[in-house]
């Protein structure tokens, strides 16, 4: 930790998780801040607990995957609106990559051979030869249903795209240029034990391992909190050498929404939302049997956390948010100072200013090498839309307000999103 949290703040820190340790009986838990890309404050409660100790992650494996997605992507060898049988031939269900990302494909929950009642997870030969049997339960796009089955496929198509195996694939392209030293498929001497608290004594069963065959890249992965408090700020302000900026910004965008009754929470590629008031924090939940754990931060501010314990029966994303709001709250970090930047090109410097869009007014800037436009009423949380410039000439929102349009400059004025821009308030004709 390169420096501490105010003691007001850590001794409350302490609090809840010791708090949440002793109410839900948890053989142990470990917990760490992540501020502003930095570890600043960790715990670990119970027996045996270190924060370096190793615990399993289940489903945040998923992030993982996704990110691998992201990055062959990027590097041109598939497209999001591939369909799965594209890169895995005579696939017997063919929802789109994006689909299987965002739990929108309708495909069932878990793989179709009962691998929970058989504790027989198949290999992917297997898999693929009776994917035939599992159900579209939903017509894909209908709404989000989770589905370990798509995270397996993404796992395949990884492997089939790249030609590396996909765990090679994960620890030579993600954990090794990340840092993550702590991150691993198999546990290793350090790792916790898994339990199931019995509910009316105060002991716990043991949990047996669970060995995942084909949903390998849905829920395999061992790790300790500092790695994934690296992870998260990675995947919040990653190092384009390894996964584009543009990409991480995807898998943060929701695709769908989760809770469908109150709207909390939500879904983007391989990234789980979540609403805490104003506050959106993405990351994901884990939960394999003996171990449940939470990875996430809230972007805008800066902050993180993450959670692990080796309980089946806990539910750590609550404990989490209270962490990341305690210390927003606390010990927010201070805004990015202004600087002193390179002027503008000189074609540019003729769009910058006040314009119209009819009686509303739009201002054009140019910040941090990017052209901006963002309405003076626009609310403080409102992004600008930002432009690349195209080849052609046309400049395009790349993200913002009307993400993907273009925008024209013409001899009389600006066209934005097929509507004319004016120097002066008037009607559209």
């Amino acid at each position: 930790m390169s420096v501490s949290p105010p003691e007001p703040l850590a001794a409350e820190l302490e609090l809840l998780v010791a708090k949440e340790q002793r109410d839900k009986r948890l053989p142990s838990i470990v917990a760490a801040v992540l501020r502003d890309g930095d570890v600043v404050w960790e715990t670990a409660v119970g027996a045996d607990a270190t924060t370096d100790t190793q615990y399993r992650l289940g489903s945040i494996t998923k992030t993982f995957t996704a990110a691998a997605i992201m990055q062959l992507r990027d590097a041109g060898k598939l497209d999001l609106e591939d369909t799965l049988d594209r890169h895995v031939d005579g696939a017997a269900h063919t929802p789109t990559l994006r689909r299987l990302l965002s739990h929108t494909s309708g495909l069932q929950r878990e793989t179709h051979d009962d691998a929970w009642l058989t504790q027989r997870f198949a290999p992917v030969s297997e898999l693929l030869e009776t994917l035939h049997e599992a159900e579209h339960v939903l017509p894909p796009g209908a709404r989000f249903h989770y589905s370990n089955l798509a995270f397996a496929l993404l796992g395949v198509v990884v492997e089939r795209v790249s030609g590396m195996g996909y765990t090679d694939y994960v620890e030579q392209r993600l954990l090794q240029p990340v840092g993550l030293t702590r991150t691993s498929f198999q546990p290793d001497a350090t790792a916790a034990k898994g339990y199931l608290v019995q509910p009316y004594v105060e002991g716990v069963w043991d949990e047996a391992p669970v060995e995942t065959g084909a949903w390998v890249a849905a829920g395999q992965l061992w790790g300790t909190v500092h790695d994934l408090c690296r992870w998260s700020a990675f995947l919040a302000e990653p190092d384009e050498s390894i996964l584009a900026k543009r990409s991480a910004e995807e898998m943060r965008t929701v695709q769908s929404i989760a809770d469908h009754v109150r709207w909390t929470a939500g879904y983007g590629l391989g990234l789980q939302l979540f609403r805490d008031g104003e506050r959106i924090v993405s990351g994901h939940t884990g939960s394999m049997p003996g171990f449940i754990a939470f990875m996430g931060s809230a972007v805008d501010d800066r902050v993180g956390c993450a959670v692990l314990t080796n309980s089946s029966s806990s539910r750590t994303t609550q404990l989490a948010l209270e962490l990341i709001a305690k210390t927003v709250e606390r010990w927010p970090v201070p805004p990015k100072p202004w600087r002193v930047e390179e002027p503008p090109p000189a074609d540019v410097e003729p769009l910058l200013g006040i314009w119209y869009m009819e009686g509303d007014q739009v201002v054009f800037r140019w910040r941090e090498g990017k052209l901006e436009a963002q309405f003076t009423d626009a609310p403080d949380w409102s992004p600008p839309a930002v432009f690349d410039r195209g080849d052609d000439g046309r400049w395009r929102i790349v993200s913002g307000w009307e993400q993907g349009e273009v925008l024209r400059i013409e001899d009389d004025g600006l066209v934005l999103s097929g509507y004319p821009v004016k120097r002066e308030p008037g009607t559209w004709v």
